[in-house]
């Protein structure tokens, strides 16, 4: 059932980084969400059920993860400084009644824990890590991410965790609201992308919201906005996603080029590159921001049927 929590404001939010030395750093892409009720409107848009086991990357202070907890969630919250890490487990402590340190786990490369309920539950898991580096994650697997991402590195992150987490179902993610459009952008808009085409491998992505500037410490100099991503069946194909993304670094690689010339490079020749998009149906006049995450699947079938090896990329983005 959900918690009687209470939510931090911003008095208590500025007291609490006081105390504990804390200034937000642009190096960390630190801005600390004030309001409350932004906070509930992140956990409602992400349709957090109670019980549901909730990752969370950069908590900060907690206010997102008391909004969480309070909703119900179990949360396992990834924070990568270790001041603001050791901090979160005493502010949640003292805002939800019941719950004590039940472990402090530590190694060389992280440090974990975790706060339990009077019936032995974890409800939060506080582990202190580098987002991009972690590939595995305390107690039960997660079903959702709920989170207001650094804005420096929100869309790394983003698609690490969609590819690495495959249990993840949905996710609700504050960022910038540049970031928010071309996360969201569909083929043939002007904001589409690499961060487009590779989100759209793993799920349904739509911003559902625009968050001002006040309600965060320090205020941004850009507005925010949430994003919404719901799971879905990546294209059948005969090639890796590896395989599909390295088409799509190279067809982004310089948007104003036409296909043809943009995958040349990768298929070895310009006329070997026409003639794998010709085979895939692709008009070799055209130009990546046309084409959907499937098309883009075609391509790379083709060019591997005709022998051309393709790197692996990753899930995330291109340098």
């Amino acid at each position: 059932m959900p918690a009687d929590v209470a939510l931090l404001g911003p008095a208590e939010i500025r007291a609490l980084a006081a105390r504990a030395g804390v200034r937000p750093t642009k190096t960390l892409g630190q801005n600390f969400v004030l309001d409350a009720g932004t906070v509930r409107k992140i956990v409602r848009q992400a349709d957090v059920r109670p019980g549901e086991r909730v990752v969370e990357v950069g908590p900060g202070l907690g206010s997102l993860t008391l909004g969480l907890i309070e909703a119900g969630a179990d949360v396992v919250a990834v924070e990568i400084d270790p001041v603001l890490a050791r901090l979160l487990p005493s502010t949640v402590a003292a805002h939800v009644p019941g719950l004590t340190v039940a472990a402090t786990d530590e190694d060389a490369e992280r440090r974990e824990v975790r706060l339990t309920d009077a019936d032995g539950r974890d409800r939060l898991t506080v582990l202190t890590a580098d987002a991009l580096t972690v590939t595995t994650l305390p107690g039960p697997e997660p079903t959702a991410l709920v989170a207001n991402l650094p804005y420096n590195v929100s869309v790394p992150v983003l698609l690490t965790f969609l590819e690495r987490f495959g249990t993840l179902e949905r996710a609700l993610v504050m960022v910038q609201a540049e970031v928010a459009d071309r996360l969201a952008a569909p083929p043939g808009s002007r904001t589409y992308g690499v961060p487009s085409a590779k989100v759209a491998w793993y799920a349904a992505a739509r911003r559902t919201a625009t968050v001002g500037r006040a309600v965060f410490w320090p205020a941004p100099n850009v507005d925010s906005a949430l994003v919404r991503l719901d799971r879905r069946d990546p294209p059948t194909t005969t090639v890796t996603r590896g395989e599909v993304f390295a088409v799509v670094d190279a067809a982004f690689a310089q948007r104003r080029k036409t296909l043809r010339s943009a995958l040349a490079q990768l298929a070895g020749a310009p006329a070997a590159a026409e003639a794998a998009l010709r085979a895939a149906g692709v008009d070799p006049q055209v130009r990546g921001e046309q084409l959907d995450v499937a098309a883009f699947a075609r391509i790379a079938e083709q060019l591997s049927a005709a022998g051309r090896p393709l790197p692996h990329r990753p899930g995330t983005v291109a340098p």
